[in-house]
Parts: C-alpha cells; structure tokens; sequence
C-alpha cells in the first residue's frame, strides 16, 4: 500500500471512528458538565487528538480512548470552573437524541422518569458508572478504564447504585 492509500484509509477510519461515537460522546461528557455546548468543545477536542494519534496505537481500543479523553477533558474543565452544574429535566430535553421520538406507554415513561430522578440522586461515582454501563454499553473493564477505578470498585457501585435504585423504585410503587 502506498503512503497515499495508507492516508487515504487512516482518514476513512478517522472519519468512520467521529459518525459512530461523536453522539454517545457529546451524551456522556454532557452529562458529566451539565452543559452541552461545553460538551460539544471537549468531544471536538477529544477528535483532534484522535487525529494527531496514530492509528495503530489506538485502534483497537479506540472507544474506550475517546471516552477517558472526553472524560479526563471535562474534568479539566470542572476544576477550571471550579463548579459543578446538575443536569435539570430541561437540560435534559435539549440533550434528546436526534433519533425520531417514539410513542410509549404512559406507565414506561413515569418509571424512567423516577428512575432518572432516583439516579441524580446517587453519589457521584455510582451515578458515573451506571451512566456509562447503562447508556454507553460498556464493560467493567472498560468502565475501570475511563474513570481510573479498578474493575472491583466499578462493580460494587454499580451494585450499589442499582440496589438503590430498585429499593427506591419499589418503595414509590
């Protein structure tokens, strides 16, 4: 392969690498800075260094790269800002999924709005990683990964957040 079809073809990949997680990113790091145009900055921030890495350093654990970077990226700015913004339902709601809206039933959207309630009740740290377990499917590893905890800690928050969360969701039942 020349040195032109190897750009060509690392460009491709970068450009597949932004479609596929440019969305989950700008969810996750909105998250945790309550705040989605600041979340917009540090996910592009995340894709320039993307572009400065090289490929082969990266590539197969790529997703989880980008999530520590946003990740580490946002705690930079919280502690810049030295303030920590909670993500109200109307924040919430300009954060929706560009996906079409779906009709479903009454009851499903009260359970998940108390269990949305229930969870930004949580501790921080459970929050963060059911967050990232929950809404972005990842491993326990890859968790331990992106927030620096070890796989043992991420798994006894997650136990712990979700057993909160059902003892709350079935007391309000």
């Amino acid at each position: 392969m020349s040195d032109r079809e190897s750009l060509r073809d690392d460009t491709a990949w970068r450009h597949a690498v932004v479609r596929q997680y440019e969305h989950q990113l700008v969810g996750y790091t909105t998250r945790l800075l309550g705040d989605v145009d600041r979340a917009r900055d540090v996910v592009q921030d995340a894709f320039l260094r993307l572009c400065r890495e090289p490929r082969q350093k990266i590539e197969d654990g790529v997703r989880q790269w980008l999530f520590t970077v946003c990740r580490n990226r946002a705690m930079d700015v919280l502690k810049k800002e030295n303030r920590m913004k909670t993500l109200t339902e109307e924040r919430a709601a300009e954060c929706a999924s560009r996906e079409p809206c779906q009709t479903v039933v009454a009851e499903r959207r009260e359970t998940a709005r108390r269990a949305a309630d229930i969870l930004d009740e949580l501790p921080d740290p459970q929050r963060e990683v059911i967050q990232l377990k929950i809404q972005n499917s990842m491993s326990y590893r890859e968790i331990a990964s992106v927030t620096g905890l070890s796989v043992s800690n991420v798994g006894y928050l997650l136990h712990m957040g979700f057993k909160t969360m059902r003892q709350r969701l079935s007391v309000n039942d």
